[in-house]
């Protein structure tokens, strides 16, 4: 039986596009400009950001989805989908206007519920992705408890992620030039976790990604008490074969009985740069 509640989010979620279509979440595309250029996120791949900056020295930048977009998307559910209603499970709404952006859009419409997750990228990936298998489980949900179980499922995720090195922070103009570049000499990897929908620089860790990804997950997890039923693993485009492995093995180790691999898209790539490694996972005590 088809959900009576369409899921919806931005593209800057990084759910893959197959998987949105297998699970009926519709994606309201934010966007990435690289010269005069913006184009819609999702159009084409990620590695052009790389590429992008290694031709000019900057990094592209991104931006939310505006009304319109909510506008067209919301039209095409409305089509496909009569008498369904839509909950929107916003980007974080202290880094983009999308979430204001979406309520304007559904100003004066009774059948669409938007809620602020407080992640990005693969963080909201799994709020959604939880969300989806929610409500097939709970198919005459309303939409104000289906909105509560989103708020709740949102607190319970944590993610964090680590850069290869500092050059995209440096050319966004999140960090100095020094501190790249002394950074890069000690092979230091800020972890950037997702807090309150903030991106917040926490603890450094020093040598290879090989070295410093083992420990970030065996500290993340018993920091936060994780879930080790599933984790998610966050890849940028270029992330070396070697360090997959030793994070699965880590994983194993550490007795999580699935994880799963998420690429990261343009708007978040545009931040992390290639080659970083993050981890998505769930409060197990909350």
């Amino acid at each position: 039986m088809e959900n009576k509640i369409i899921l919806l989010a931005e593209t800057g979620s990084d759910i893959p596009a197959s998987v949105a279509k297998e699970k009926g979440i519709y994606l309201v595309p934010m966007h990435v400009t690289m010269g005069d250029e913006t184009l819609d996120d999702g159009a084409f791949p990620p590695e052009e950001v790389c590429a992008y900056y290694d031709r000019t020295g900057k990094v592209p930048t991104t931006s939310a989805s505006i009304p319109h977009d909510f506008t067209t998307v919301l039209t095409q559910i409305r089509r496909e989908h009569p008498g369904s209603q839509i909950l929107h499970l916003a980007y974080s709404a202290v880094t983009t206007c999308s979430y204001q952006n979406a309520l304007l859009a559904g100003e004066g419409q009774t059948d669409i519920r938007s809620v602020d997750t407080k992640h990005v990228s693969v963080g909201q990936c799994a709020v959604v992705l939880a969300m989806a298998d929610y409500l097939m489980s709970h198919p005459d949900i309303t939409l104000e408890q289906a909105a509560a179980e989103a708020e709740r499922i949102s607190a319970r995720t944590q993610m964090c992620f680590i850069p290869r090195n500092l050059d995209y922070l440096r050319a966004g103009g999140r960090v100095s030039n020094a501190v790249a570049l002394v950074g890069n000499l000690l092979g230091l990897h800020p972890c950037i976790e997702i807090i309150d929908g903030k991106l917040i620089a926490g603890k450094k860790y020093r040598g290879n990604m090989t070295k410093t990804v083992p420990t970030l997950i065996r500290e993340y997890t018993e920091k936060h008490a994780l879930d080790r039923s599933f984790l998610y693993f966050i890849q940028s485009p270029y992330l070396e074969e070697d360090v997959k492995q030793i994070a699965e093995t880590t994983a194993r180790e550490l007795g999580f009985r699935a994880t799963e691999w998420i690429k990261t898209g343009c708007v978040i790539t545009c931040h992390g740069g290639p080659g970083a490694f993050g981890i998505v996972g769930t409060c197990a005590d909350q």
